[in-house]
């Protein structure tokens, strides 16, 4: 392979026709470089973790959005980790658990996509994008069972169906479609019953994003290892609706907008609760 590359001719793997799926291709090529390739660990391994996901339905799209925080035990290793990011055009995943290993998953599985747009010329269906990312996510197994599992939570816009779809998923590769909402990570627990409270039939994109916001705020609350909007740090949760119109990051002038709503909404529920006047019994 070293002559070859010496010579300025690409290795005949190259420019062999093969399959659409690149994760085929380097498993036949370099099986090495792929994440469940690794050599085994024997230690414990402190390494960062990422939380907590949500995802929501709404009339149109979907909304995915991530907290900011990553946690090492029982320390804050990031303030600013982004956890959701687009897959292609059309869809977006959001990652929890072992941080450096979900990130490299998501990196491989953009390519994955892009990889199979470019060699047959059309997008993947949504169904099978959420397939290929369970294919991986079982790749990484080995790895999973010995405390570095990756669990991410995908959604898109169904060009087939014309609807927003959820797909979540377990360490084994398991795909589970989801309905209305759903979440991921340490926080999932109090983020679920906070959009169970909060989603509704018939939401738009704006009202949606605000649902997601307070998930993750409600999340903040009881969660330690869920990190809550930072105003002074100017840090926010990284949100995106995916639509007909494709992927879209919302604004952080937005996001700050909803936090300050939620913010003054609970600060009046608070000060209607206090007593007043002279007999606090």
């Amino acid at each position: 392979m070293a002559d070859t590359f010496a010579s300025g001719r690409l290795p005949h793997a190259f420019t062999t026709p093969g399959s659409s799926s690149f994760v085929e291709f380097l498993a036949g090529y370099a099986p090495h470089l792929l994440p469940g390739n690794r050599p085994s660990v024997v230690a414990e391994v402190q390494a960062p973790h990422g939380t907590t996901i949500v995802a929501l339905a709404f009339d149109g799209g979907i909304v995915m959005a991530g907290d900011r925080r990553a946690t090492m035990g029982s320390m804050i290793a990031s303030r600013d980790i982004e956890k959701v990011f687009p897959a292609d055009e059309y869809s977006a995943v959001g990652i929890a658990g072992s941080a450096g290993l979900a990130v490299e998953l998501v990196r491989l599985f953009q390519l994955e996509l892009e990889h199979y747009e470019k060699i047959e010329g059309s997008l993947l269906s949504l169904d099978g994008k959420a397939n290929r990312l369970a294919t991986m996510i079982r790749g990484n197994l080995g790895l999973a069972l010995q405390g570095l599992a990756v669990v991410p939570l995908f959604g898109g816009f169904d060009l087939d169906r014309r609807t927003g779809r959820i797909f979540s998923y377990d360490v084994t590769g398991g795909r589970y479609e989801e309905h209305d909402h759903h979440a991921v990570g340490s926080g999932s627990v109090f983020a679920r019953g906070s959009l169970k409270k909060r989603w509704r039939p018939g939401l738009d994109a704006d009202a949606a994003v605000h649902v997601a916001v307070e998930a993750l705020i409600d999340a903040a609350d009881d969660d330690s290892a869920t990190g809550g909007p930072d105003s002074i740090r100017g840090i926010w949760p990284v949100v995106a609706t995916v639509t007909e119109s494709g992927y879209l990051r919302v604004a952080d002038d937005q996001l700050a907008g909803s936090v300050a709503a939620v913010e003054d909404e609970r600060r009046a529920a608070h000060r209607a609760q206090r007593p007043t006047g002279g007999d606090a019994r």
